[in-house]
């Protein structure tokens, strides 16, 4: 299957993309060469492969949730750029 350079147009004005000329037949060819690569991975004979998630075996590497003293609010409002004595100060958002 072959894209063409009207095809590749059709393709960037349904994206809403404007193409020149040359950038047409740039597209064009870049789309084909993805089309080739993918109909070489559909001839590989795939049967005797387990279906993966991840390529590598993964473990869980989140700590344990260890309940602990909370900190304090003068240690947890010390590096905030505007506070008060409670609370965060952020700017206004919604008028």
């Amino acid at each position: 299957m072959r894209i063409t350079k009207e095809e590749a147009r059709h393709i960037a004005k349904l994206s809403r993309l404007s193409l020149s000329e040359n950038e047409a037949g740039a597209f064009s060819g870049q789309l084909n060469s993805i089309i080739e690569y993918v109909e070489q991975l559909n001839k590989l004979d795939v049967g005797a492969v387990d279906p993966t998630s991840h390529v590598i075996p993964l473990r869980n590497v989140m700590r344990e949730d260890i309940p602990a003293a909370p900190l304090p609010r003068e240690e947890a409002l010390k590096n905030a750029p505007d506070a008060t004595e409670k609370f965060y100060r952020v700017p206004k958002i919604i008028e």
